[in-house]
């Protein structure tokens, strides 16, 4: 009765996550895609939209549909190589939503930053400026989550009682100490690089609209300051996205730690992962998609 209550859980978090995610991300990524398509300038903003709308899609797909072999007891039908390859590009998107969040946050930080000043020269002026950029990152991401394909395996594979009862469909073998935590302290070091800089980032943006609203209100009357309210909700809409990526990647990474370190047997532990991993890639398109059509947030017409 448990395992039947754990596949059933399973399957409500598949149906109100996954669903609704990958469409929020697919509307983000045709939107954009018909501005990036349609302007006779390819804003480096819009391509970046495309990537992160992309990569969070992959993440939904590729573990979403891991969870329906688990939960409706499918056979493993896509064998050793297919396993590996669904855990893997997973991990991979993963780390890609992380640096494009971060990327995405950089840009419009030096986006607003002065003219007069350093940051305001690193602004990309195409979206060719970006693409080695998307592609280090791919590169990057590719390597760090290349342990994948030697220790996943189908539970098939494996003796009844080597594996997890809640996990039917792909396991992750033990590995070597000296294997796990160096590939785990090169994810924990990407998580923090990237998050710094987007913390920077964010934290910048919101002081820089901050003062500007200030000037606005000292300078004018009340009822004109009223008018920049976009300004305001852009700054939420930016915090509300870091808030959002921060609760879930670190979440999930604690997790992690705590199941690679411990091999943990128990099911709610998986259940929990499983809500943190499909979190942000859901959540993050409508929190984009309430933006500007034309640009992530009305603060990139003041360029």
């Amino acid at each position: 009765q448990r395992m039947l209550w754990i596949d059933f859980l399973r399957v409500i978090i598949f149906l109100t996550l996954t669903g609704p995610g990958i469409g929020g991300n697919f509307l983000l990524f045709v939107k954009h895609m018909h501005l990036f398509v349609m302007s006779p300038k390819k804003k480096p903003i819009d391509l970046i939209l495309i990537h992160l709308a992309f990569t969070n899609a992959m993440t939904l797909c590729t573990r979403g549909f891991s969870d329906v072999m688990s939960a409706f007891h499918f056979s493993n039908f896509l064998g050793n190589f297919g396993c590996k390859a669904i855990v893997y590009l997973e991990r991979v998107a993963r780390g890609l939503s992380i640096c494009t969040t971060c990327l995405l946050s950089v840009v419009q930080a030096i986006t607003i930053s002065p003219r007069t000043t350093f940051w305001r020269k690193l602004k990309p002026r195409t979206a060719g400026d970006v693409l080695p950029c998307l592609l280090i990152f791919w590169i990057f991401n590719f390597l760090i989550s290349s342990n994948l394909l030697h220790y996943i395996t189908t539970v098939y594979s494996m003796n009844k009682t080597e594996i997890i009862p809640c996990v039917r469909y792909c396991y992750m073998l033990p590995s070597e100490q000296i294997v796990m935590w160096l590939f785990l302290t090169l994810m924990a070091l990407r998580d923090v690089i990237f998050q710094i800089l987007m913390g920077w980032s964010s934290g910048y943006m919101a002081l820089h609209l901050y003062k500007h609203h200030k000037r606005v209100f000292y300078l004018q009357s009340s009822r004109f300051a009223n008018s920049f309210n976009p300004e305001i909700r852009a700054t939420r809409n930016t915090l509300m996205l870091m808030a959002c990526f921060l609760f879930f990647y670190w979440a999930d990474f604690i997790f992690s730690v705590y199941v690679g370190s411990t091999f943990t047997t128990d099911c709610t532990i998986f259940i929990i992962r499983l809500l943190l991993a499909f979190g942000y890639s859901t959540l993050s398109p409508f929190v984009l998609l309430g933006r500007d059509s034309t640009c992530v947030a009305p603060i990139c017409h003041w360029s």
